[in-house]
């Protein structure tokens, strides 16, 4: 009961600041994530531009010339191969227009097939030696193909879903009015 009952006049009056309505929230400790995270917001990012056969030839490419690098270096599709595919994979869903946005999924792996087929480790064993080369460049890298592959689909679809709908008003629901037609 006694918390629902008014001040009297015998209370003391708390003094200072507090009396005159004065507001002063509590000192911030310090969570330097909330202010990075307004800066990325705040950066202005170029529209995407690129087409479905676009984003899936930028795809290839570049994951081609990452794996020759790879193969150059260290012999073979390996960590630098898997990487370059799936920063590959990330910047075609990132800048593939809306309406394509199904092209990026879709053009991740067939760039990984490609791009393992032709820089895959032949072994010397002339056209069979390169088959075994590439399925087992397909065995073994699957963490990679998954990882970029998931990524452009979540990607592709976070920006499908960020998108407003874009669907028709059918004729009968439109404001106009419609004449008759004659006879």
């Amino acid at each position: 009961m006694e918390q629902h009952t008014a001040r009297t006049g015998t209370e003391p009056a708390p003094s200072g600041e507090a009396a005159a309505g004065v507001y002063h929230p509590p000192p911030r400790t310090g969570r330097p994530i909330p202010a990075v995270l307004r800066r990325l917001r705040a950066v202005q990012r170029p529209r995407p531009r690129l087409t479905g056969l676009g984003t899936g030839l930028l795809t290839t490419v570049v994951t081609v010339l990452g794996g020759a690098v790879d193969s150059f270096l260290f012999d073979g599709p390996g960590v630098l191969f898997g990487l370059v595919f799936v920063a590959a994979s990330v910047i075609g869903a990132l800048y593939v227009r809306p309406y394509d946005l199904v092209a990026a999924p879709v053009a991740a792996p067939i760039a990984f097939a490609v791009a393992i087929t032709l820089t895959g480790d032949s072994g010397g064993g002339g056209m069979v030696g390169h088959l075994i080369g590439v399925f087992t460049g397909l065995a073994t890298l699957t963490g990679w193909l998954y990882a970029g592959t998931v990524l452009a689909a979540l990607i592709a679809g976070v920006r499908a879903l960020r998108q407003p709908s874009r669907r028709r008003r059918s004729p009968r629901s439109s404001a106009a009015q419609r004449g008759r037609s004659r006879r």
